[in-house]
């Protein structure tokens, strides 16, 4: 089992000044990463999402890490796909340089960018997301994988080569976002790995893992988007673990509730989401969200699922180590190849991110690599 962090750089309080400090705040996390045994660090990728993700370069932000670092993976998670927001060739020139410069650590994920708000500044449709997205894969592994590359589909491409060659040969390893059955049953078909939203917690993730291999087990082979298959599956986990486990609990659920209502500002027309640092019970407002999201699902007659409610879930890895590993266990078992931690959360203090990788690195990770012998 791998481990890894995900990195939003989500905020309260989005002023310049904060913004800066943040995305610094995020750099100094994943190099401490790499130090306290971390396998990879993943960047999404969003644009105009005030709040909830001002992660809009994260080719930048990796490099920026890359150049810091000397082991940890470095993996996109993910990069829009859809041609409105980036050519697919571009796409693939700027990981190939990334996986040089890194010396062969990159990971690439993809994904449709299908907010309104996101569609909107780029002018994609939503009809266009998902086979753009599909194609667009298609075209990246296959001007890897070729010295001499040319393309003819919605897009007329080359013919032309990928200058730099990427390190790993024929090429990185490829990913997609998952937050739906359909969304794992595709990423199984076109034989790239799953990273998963975990917060509906571990019998959810269950489920997911159970569609997954369902899928792999009956795939064809005939949508695969490329000759290297990746059955990958990464797992969301939100984690705050500090010796005080109680405040590391208020300040997770904390961190979560912003996460949630940020989520649903941007995916679901709710409110700005509460920037106060103590806002009350976070655990009642919790609950009281996913209340009201099951309730304006039935009314809209929209099958309730853990798809729509997971972010108001507040059983996760939060407390002492010991609560960590007990909750990373549920997931070996399950079947997790990468617990994906999400650590940075808008209202989460520097220094709980901090102590909370410093007790991963420490108690966590150890545990799990000497039930393995490593």
């Amino acid at each position: 089992m791998k481990f890894s962090m995900i990195f939003e750089a989500q905020m309260a309080d989005p002023t310049p000044e904060h913004e800066r400090q943040v995305l610094h705040d995020c750099v100094e996390q994943a190099v401490f990463a790499e130090e306290m045994g971390f396998d990879r660090i993943w960047a999404v990728e969003h644009h105009a999402l005030k709040w909830y993700a001002h992660m809009s370069a994260s080719e930048i932000f990796l490099t920026w890490v890359a150049a810091r670092t000397s082991r940890i993976r470095i993996g996109h998670g993910v990069v829009t796909m859809p041609f409105g927001y980036q050519h697919p060739v571009r796409v693939a020139e700027r990981a190939a340089m990334l996986d040089v410069l890194s010396g062969g650590r990159v990971d690439i994920g993809s994904g449709r960018g299908a907010t309104r708000q996101e569609m909107s500044m780029y002018g994609v449709r939503p009809e266009d997301t998902g086979p753009q997205m599909e194609e667009a894969l298609r075209i990246v592994a296959s001007a890897w994988r070729e010295e001499r590359f040319e393309w003819h589909g919605s897009l007329d491409i080359g013919p032309g080569a990928i200058l730099p060659r990427p390190v790993q040969a024929p090429h990185p390893p490829l990913f997609m976002a998952c937050s739906k059955d359909e969304s794992l049953r595709l990423a199984a078909e076109y034989g790239i790995g799953a990273l998963v939203l975990g917060f509906a917690g571990a019998d959810n993730i269950r489920h997911l893992r159970g569609i997954y291999d369902d899928a792999i087990a009956k795939r064809s082979g005939e949508r695969l988007v490329s000759t290297e298959v990746n059955d990958h599956f990464s797992a969301l986990c939100p984690t705050i673990v500090l010796d005080d486990a109680e405040r590391a609990r208020r300040i997770g659920l904390r961190g979560q509730r912003y996460f949630a209502e940020s989520i649903a500002h941007w995916y679901g027309d709710g409110p700005v989401p509460d920037q106060r640092t103590d806002a009350g019970d976070d655990a009642a407002a919790l609950e009281q969200g996913r209340e009201r999201l099951v309730a304006k699902l039935h009314e809209a007659e929209i099958p309730v699922t853990p798809s729509y409610t997971g972010t108001y879930n507040a059983d996760h890895a939060y407390g002492s180590a010991e609560n960590a590993i007990a909750y990373v266990e549920e997931l070996r078992r399950i079947g997790v190849d990468e617990v994906m931690c999400l650590i940075q959360m808008g209202t989460v203090p520097q220094e709980a991110c901090m102590e909370t990788i410093r007790q991963w690195g420490e108690k966590v990770i150890p545990h799990f690599r000497a039930a393995r012998g490593e």
